[in-house]
């Protein structure tokens, strides 16, 4: 089902780290976020919910510059 939140996210098993483009084009990248989580989010029905409840306020993160095309 496509977000109305997050246009897209990948994830760097080596890194841990979690990126996320969201449809505002405003990109994050989520760290120590564990592959299972990654996992969860990529099966879940609803990304845009699954990142509320099990991402955002749990894991630090960085704000990248630039915005998606």
């Amino acid at each position: 089902m496509p977000s109305t939140v997050i246009r897209s996210f990948d994830y760097d098993t080596a890194s841990q780290q979690l990126s996320i483009i969201f449809q505002s084009g405003r990109r994050y990248t989520y760290q120590d976020v564990p592959k299972e989580t990654f996992a969860a989010m990529k099966a879940s029905f609803s990304n845009g919910e699954f990142f509320n409840a099990h991402i955002r306020g749990n894991f630090r993160f960085v704000r990248n510059s630039g915005s998606a095309t």
